[in-house]
C-alpha cells in the first residue's frame, strides 16, 4: 500500500533524508521518499503492516530528526 502525507516545518534537505533513510529500514516499509521542496513523505509499506502501528514509528523517528515537523494525515 502507498500513503502519501504532507508534511509542516520540515527546515532542510539534510534532515528529510535522514528522515527518509530512516523510514526506509523499519519493519514493514518497503519504500519511502521524503521531498523537502513539495514538503511530501510518501511511504509504501508491505501486504499486511498495520499502519497505525507503523506510523507512530515514523512520527516518533521524524519528531527525533526534525522536532518541529509535523506529519499531517
Amino acid at each position: 500500500m502507498r500513503k502519501t502525507f504532507r508534511l509542516e516545518d520540515l527546515d532542510c534537505a539534510n534532515c528529510a533524508a535522514k528522515m527518509e533513510n530512516g523510514i526506509k529500514e523499519l519493519e514493514g516499509v518497503s519504500d519511502c521518499t521524503v521531498s523537502f521542496m513539495s514538503q511530501k513523505m510518501t511511504i509504501e509499506t508491505e501486504d499486511g503492516t498495520d499502519i497505525d502501528k507503523l506510523m507512530k514509528k515514523v512520527v516518533k523517528l521524524c519528531r527525533k530528526i526534525e522536532p518541529d515537523c509535523e506529519i499531517i494525515m
